[in-house]
Formats: structure tokens, sequence, C-alpha cells
């Protein structure tokens, strides 16, 4: 299971406990990230966002994702932080994807905020994990194509803009 903004996570166990004086239904869920437990109440798996990993092909549409050109983010950080946040907490795989592309471009032009650099190893993170799950490969191997699909996106967004491959040639 996909747990939004913190990623896999294996059902351990289904166990029953009382809550606000009511028995329900409760998933053990082992996160991989940091190896912590939490307890997800079974009938709230989707309001809360819990899903099922990628495919395989899923894998090879996120990595052409990685690789199209992209439109800027908000300049202001703020703006730029609370969109992101709310698209981290959303669980979409593909909406993390493209934070990862815009923040990594954006560290390669100038520093990032202390928050905005948490956002982007926690989107790396959620990608590499994911995709290295849904293609079965070696998690180096699964770096190294999302570091050169991202290369591609640079590229694309600069010859747009006309800018000089200075930031591509940084990441």
């Amino acid at each position: 299971m996909i747990y939004p903004n913190h990623g896999i996570g294996v059902i351990e166990v289904i166990k029953r406990m009382e809550f606000d004086g009511v028995e329900m239904e409760f998933y053990q869920l082992r996160l991989s990230g940091n190896n912590t437990t939490v307890n997800v109440p079974v009938d709230k798996v989707q309001a809360i966002g819990i899903r099922t990993p990628i495919k395989t092909v899923d894998g090879e549409k996120l990595l052409k994702l990685l690789a199209t050109n992209f439109v800027a983010p908000p300049s202001d950080w703020k703006d730029r932080f609370k969109e992101f946040s709310e698209k981290m907490r959303s669980g979409d795989i593909f909406s993390v994807a493209e934070i990862l592309k815009h923040l990594t471009y954006l560290g390669s032009l100038k520093p990032l905020s202390f928050r905005e650099k948490r956002l982007l190893e926690r989107a790396r993170y959620l990608v590499i994990s994911e995709l290295t799950m849904a293609s079965g490969k070696p998690q180096e191997k699964v770096e190294e194509a999302v570091e050169q699909a991202l290369q591609k996106a640079f590229i694309k967004f600069e010859k747009k803009n006309g800018k000089a491959s200075a930031a591509s040639a940084a990441v």
C-alpha cells in the first residue's frame, strides 16, 4: 500500500480496536521509509488516500512525465510551498513527480529554502521508491533513469524559454 506523503507501507495485521467507544477494524501498516507503524481505520482508507502501488506500465508513464517540459512554478516560495504541500498530501505519484521536477530545477538555479529542500528530498524518495517497486529494478538503476529523465525535461524547458543550459549541467 502507498500512504500519502509517507510512501510504501506493508499491512502487517488487520485488527479490531475500540475507538471513541466504537469497535472498528484497522490496518496496521509498517512504513518502509522509517520503519514505523501506523493504524489506519479500514473504512477510511479511501478518504486518507491510501492506494495500491503503480504498475510497471505506470512507472514508464511516470518516467516519461519526468522527461517532459514543464511550466515554471509560482515564483514566490510561500505560494509554491503551499501548492506543493497540497499535492504531496494528495498521494498522487504523478503530482509528486512534478514537484520533484520543479524543485530539482529550482535547486539547480538557486539555494532552496529549508522547507523546500525537505519537500524535494521527500518527493525524490517517494518517486524513486515507488518506481523501484514498480519496475523491479535495483534502486541505483531507477535513480539513474530519474536523473536522465529530469535532465531531458530541463533541456526542453531551457530551449523553450531561451535559457542557458547551466541549470541542466548542475543537476
